[in-house]
């Protein structure tokens, strides 16, 4: 195997491949990438198992092939060299890459024992402007829990009923909602989708105005455009009844800047990250009382402007959860809804807040 490609086009494949290699595993293989050289395109390909990453960027190839190589020492090595065209060689069982005077021996691995990516079938699609796909995804994504005891909530639920599509993410301290309303966007579904396919399917090279279509069979989904294709496992398990969770009345209600409650939470946590990232909200008339105490640092206070019916109550909520859904809202204003502070309180943009929210459990005021 010979070739020559540009070193955007190879990091860009790989920056979308190499995420994929597993750090811990009992197969060698998918520790790699799979590269191969035919007509005038090399093919990247990744692995962890359960979801495949593909892309192909042009090429001028020499002499075809396959081979396997390190996802981290190529991503390594790519990542660091300069913009320009690059040399990818195979010599006996090592792969040279080559730019000017670098060069770089990579221990080869047969590209035979690398999993091929499966067969998908076409029971259900979903499709959508790339633009709205990511808004959509990066609304809920940030309350994916990151514990595998319960697979299914490492992921995202879509459910779509023909003119209601809702995706739904909790790691049950936390729960965040967006719905769009729109017909004739695919078929009826309910699926859970992987937290990192969703953060791979964002990386694929469309613009925000092309669509990508997502299509699932009973057990996987994929995504497949010119030249990239994503392929993965759905989530299996049962997601929990989110519905249940949401409050359905509140007592109370603070309408607060976005931004300013957004700078005042990031400043409080520089406190509040040796407490388990405990904040107190206070709210006391036309203003709301940040604080969060640390033994061995101090003591934070902020304060923000609201405007509150009946908002006098004191609530502790972790500091990250709140950032992480005020990042998310897409407003201006938000409105937070309460009741008692061992209740959850919900979260969501003045305008549009059915659309969008997140409730959130409080923390003991400690």
């Amino acid at each position: 195997m010979k070739l020559e490609c540009s070193r955007k086009d190879l990091l860009d494949a790989v920056n979308l491949c190499a995420p994929l290699a597993a750090q811990r595993t009992s197969l060698p293989i998918l520790n790699t990438l799979r590269l191969e050289a035919a007509d005038s395109s090399l093919t990247l390909l990744g692995c962890d198992g359960d979801m495949w990453a593909e892309r192909r960027i042009l090429a001028a190839v020499e002499r075809p092939g396959a081979v396997c190589v390190n996802a981290g020492l190529l991503k390594d090595v790519v990542s660091n060299l300069p913009d320009g065209q690059i040399t990818i060689q195979l010599e006996g069982t090592s792969v040279y890459l080559r730019q000017g005077a670098s060069e770089y021996k990579m221990l080869m691995f047969s590209a035979d024992e690398f999993p091929a990516i499966p067969e998908v079938g076409d029971t259900a699609q979903l499709k959508l402007p790339m633009s709205e796909f990511k808004m959509a995804v990066d609304s809920v994504a940030y309350a994916t829990a990151e514990d595998q005891s319960r697979p299914q909530l490492t992921g995202v639920l879509f459910v779509y009923d023909g003119r209601l599509l809702t995706l739904v993410a909790t790691d049950t301290h936390r729960l965040a909602v967006c719905r769009i309303e729109r017909e004739g966007i695919g078929s009826e579904l309910q699926a859970i989708l992987p937290a990192k396919a969703l953060r791979s399917i964002k990386s694929l090279p469309l613009t925000d105005e092309e669509e990508i279509t997502v299509k699932f069979d009973e057990t996987r989904f994929y995504v497949d455009t010119e030249n990239a294709r994503i392929v993965s496992q759905l989530l299996s398990g049962a997601f929990p009844d989110w519905e249940r969770v949401v409050p359905k009345e509140y007592t109370r209600a603070w309408t607060i800047d976005r931004a300013e409650l957004l700078d005042n939470v990031k400043r409080t946590l520089v406190i509040a990250r040796d407490s388990a990232n405990r904040i107190r909200f206070s709210g006391q008339g036309e203003h709301v009382l940040l604080t969060a105490r640390s033994e061995d640092r101090g003591e934070a206070k902020e304060q923000v402007s609201v405007v509150a019916k009946d908002g006098e109550i004191e609530i502790a909520f972790n500091g990250k959860f709140v950032q992480d859904a005020l990042a998310a809202l897409r407003s201006d204003g938000i409105r937070a809804e309460l009741t008692e502070p061992s209740r959850p309180a919900v979260f969501r943009p003045i305008e549009g807040g059915d659309n969008q929210f997140c409730v959130i459990m409080p923390m003991a005021l400690g």
